[in-house]
């Protein structure tokens, strides 16, 4: 299983990496909004949206409070993660759609199909996914569709991600699609790295992220 996640696993530790090389745009003229991409609004309920969903199922995938605690101390910069998710899909799927790539459900059926498999069983997976990735079950499938999206863009570019090489001609293509898209993040979540296609973490510690699901009281 982890074999088939190298490319996400690729992303993610760009991602981790980049420098803060290049800042954007404040959304101060988006009120509502999380971020701008492409002139189409990520708002701040559909991201939370999105994190309740994953808080939601880690608090059933867990026994008891503390449990459930530990998770959340363990995942705490979730909202800002998701955040880059979302806007990183969009950059992505524009990316792919210059490049002429295209996915279909098959594409996706199949990558799950044998992802079961090995994991043993529909809900094996879905709980890996949860607890490695921070990725909701009602969430899975988005989430092996852009596993596809990448891998065959890198396919398109003649990307070799093993090779330095291939991985500066995929983050060109991104990098170049993160222009088109023109992203403009709200000042709260960070900016947005144009070269790397990457969200950069405002100076702003003494902010700490509450989500509804965290605020809410423990229930006996």
């Amino acid at each position: 299983m982890h074999r088939r996640r190298r490319t996400a696993l690729f992303l993610s530790a760009a991602i981790v990496a980049a420098a803060p090389l290049l800042t954007a745009c404040g959304n101060e003229a988006h009120p509502g909004a999380a971020a701008v991409v492409g002139g189409n609004r990520i708002t701040v309920s559909q991201l939370e949206s999105r994190v309740n969903e994953v808080r939601a199922a880690q608090r059933a995938a867990t026994s008891d409070q503390a449990q459930y605690a530990q998770t959340v101390a363990r995942t705490g910069s979730l909202t800002r993660d998701t955040l880059h998710t979302m806007v990183l899909d969009r950059v992505l799927n524009q990316a792919a759609k210059d490049a002429g790539v295209t996915v279909t459900r098959k594409d996706v059926q199949d990558l799950r199909t044998a992802l079961e498999q090995q994991a043993g069983s529909a809900k094996a997976l879905e709980d890996a996914w949860l607890q490695q990735y921070g990725v909701a079950p009602s969430r899975l499938e988005d989430n092996l569709h852009t596993e596809i999206v990448a891998q065959k863009l890198a396919a398109a570019l003649g990307a070799d991600m093993n090779s330095e090489e291939g991985k500066a001609t995929f983050w060109k293509a991104m990098s170049e699609a993160s222009k088109t898209l023109d992203v403009d993040l709200n000042p709260r979540y960070g900016t947005w790295d144009v070269q790397k296609s990457s969200r950069v973490d405002a100076q702003t510690p003494w902010v700490r992220e509450i989500t509804a699901a965290e605020a809410a009281p423990a229930t006996t």
